[in-house]
């Protein structure tokens, strides 16, 4: 990342009335920039941690994926809808990418977001240098979490890092009781067998999980990497669906650990 993000983030989109990133309704910083290059990433335009340009949805028309903003900026965007979070029990939430690509922004943001008296939540990859995510940990009401997969060479495979430092992280916000909603994303020939399930079973137990949510394979981001012009290694995979992972969460039951599955 430039120094620029000292003072000011690198951000691709803010989401108004968002209803699935976090409680009520909600604004969603996007972060551009990601240290894990995972295989099925459904938005490659948050990979790169510069700016970068990317084919319109229609047309051929050329647009300009991240803008550099302060924290000013951000936060009168997202103070325009404070009344309907405070009506629905809503607030922000930040996603990318990865947040914590951008540390010291991120935390200056949830400062000025907490400062409000807004709920505020996030999406990460757990990927960050151990101090960083403690800084980062008590700004949050919320915290999506994800774990791609139990084993660290087969998670060096499918996102470029192995799960080291994203499971110290992990057992780092279990200790501090953030409240956590561990994810999965169920990947065809990455981490969907049975064998897979039985494994972060174990890891969960051992962890103390017991509550996980599953997500099934999608192709939602296909058009993204034409629009890069950017290969998608998994552009013939098939989807999954909420009915695929049945026995995939009958598995984690083994080990008391109980599985929502987020249907698409």
């Amino acid at each position: 990342m430039t120094s620029q993000t000292a003072t000011k983030g690198l951000i691709f989109n803010i989401q108004k009335f968002s209803l699935n990133d976090g409680p009520g309704i909600r604004t969603v910083v996007f972060f551009k920039g990601c240290p894990l290059r995972c295989q099925w990433c459904a938005n490659p335009e948050s990979q790169s941690g510069r700016p970068e340009l990317m084919t319109a949805a229609a047309g051929t028309k050329k647009i300009t994926v991240g803008t550099y903003q302060t924290v000013p900026e951000v936060l009168t965007e997202i103070l325009k809808d404070k009344a309907f979070y405070d009506q629905s029990g809503g607030g922000v939430t930040f996603s990318g990418g990865e947040v914590l690509a951008q540390a010291d922004f991120a935390i200056a943001l949830a400062q000025a977001v907490k400062g409000q008296g807004i709920h505020l939540a996030c999406e990460t990859t757990g990927h960050a240098p151990f101090d960083v995510f403690k800084a980062f940990m008590p700004y949050f009401d919320l915290m999506y979490f994800d774990c791609k997969h139990w084993n660290p060479q087969v998670h060096l495979q499918g996102t470029g890092v192995t799960n080291d430092l994203i499971l110290k992280n992990l057992r780092q916000a279990l200790a501090a009781n953030v409240p956590l909603k561990i994810r999965i994303p169920i990947i065809p020939d990455f981490n969907y067998s049975l064998d897979d399930a039985k494994h972060f079973g174990e890891l969960f137990q051992e962890l103390g999980v017991s509550e996980v949510e599953l997500l099934p394979f999608h192709q939602f981001g296909l058009n993204k990497y034409q629009q890069l012009d950017r290969p998608y290694r998994l552009k013939d995979t098939p989807q999954l669906h909420g009915e695929d992972l049945l026995a995939f969460q009958a598995t984690l039951a083994q080990y008391q650990v109980t599985a929502k599955i987020n249907s698409w």
